[in-house]
């Protein structure tokens, strides 16, 4: 891990098409920041990736008649908004 000091109205630069700049800093301690990247570029906080890789390891480990069934019911009910 690349640890760097910056200081508030600073940026720091990955890659090419991607800025990170400290907008300000609180009291307590929360740092702000504005991140300038393509639109292609997924940006999520670490936790939400976590939720999500959570979530995902969840669906993963699903016993298979349970999916069956919840299909079957998502079909039904798609079937009959005709």
């Amino acid at each position: 891990m690349l640890v760097l000091s910056r200081k508030e109205g600073e940026s720091l630069i990955i890659g090419d098409q991607i800025s990170i700049t400290i907008l300000s800093v609180e009291a307590n301690g929360q740092v702000n920041i504005g991140i300038s990247a393509p639109k292609e570029v997924l940006i999520l906080r670490s936790e939400l990736q976590k939720a999500v890789r959570v979530n995902q390891d969840a669906a993963d480990l699903a016993p298979a008649p349970l999916v069956d069934q919840l299909k079957s019911v998502v079909c039904h009910r798609n079937d009959g908004e005709h």
